[in-house]
């Protein structure tokens, strides 16, 4: 579902360049699991966006789902994003003006593959059934990131893409947003790929890389 082969990114700073990714390899089947970990500044996310086509590696090639995305221009890089993926970030990023239905809903819209009834479903097992209505405002931090996942699901992505998804949520509701995060996975059968600083947020998923200068560690169990 995914394949990054060989990918080098290096940035430019006044202080000199900074090797970030080095040759990395990683593929990950469908239905499968990841969690990258790493210390802060290691390149996860940028890791991240690069399997996401925001960004471009100096070397190597990303694939995802049999489409090479360097053989992509921007245009269709972007229709990919629509149709394939789906991102979860620490930060919310709801749409204020718009209720929960309509939050839910907008990726999905936007892709051309709304489907009303999986959407009904998906509020559901979120446990924001009843609260259509209501806007991002009236929601805890908890509901909002369970509406985030929604959200990224709605479309049922081949890849779902997530960078710290409870960094921002105490312990409990942690446990509570993840265990739901990977049973609506399991439930869809895309492929996750999780950045996270945290070992126990990691331990559920089907295998961890560490990322540490430029290379990837695979963890034993």
């Amino acid at each position: 579902m995914l394949a990054l082969q060989h990918i080098s990114k290096t940035f430019s700073t006044p202080q000199g360049d900074i090797h970030v990714l080095n040759h990395v390899d990683l593929t990950l089947p469908q239905g499968s699991s990841v969690a990258l970990m790493g210390e802060s500044g290691s390149g996860k996310s940028t890791l991240l966006h690069l399997a996401a086509g925001l960004d471009t590696p100096d070397h190597g090639s990303v694939t995802i789902n049999g489409q090479t995305l360097s053989g992509l221009n921007e245009t269709a890089r972007s229709a990919l994003r629509r149709q394939q993926l789906g991102l979860i970030f620490q930060q919310f990023h709801l749409v204020p003006s718009l209720n929960v239905a309509d939050n839910l809903r907008l990726q999905a819209r936007l892709a051309g593959r709304e489907n009303p009834e999986w959407s009904r479903h998906l509020l559901e097992r979120l446990g924001l059934g009843g609260r259509e209505s209501n806007y991002p405002e009236q929601l805890s931090g908890g509901q909002q990131q369970r509406l985030a996942i929604g959200r990224a699901l709605a479309v049922r992505p081949a890849l779902l893409l997530a960078d710290e998804p409870t960094g921002n949520l105490d312990e409990q509701t942690a446990d509570i947003v993840l265990n739901l995060l990977l049973a609506l996975v399991k439930e869809t059968q895309c492929a996750l790929l999780m950045v996270t600083h945290s070992a126990r947020v990691a331990a559920p998923l089907d295998r961890t890389y560490r990322l540490h200068l430029g290379q990837l560690q695979e963890m034993s169990a």
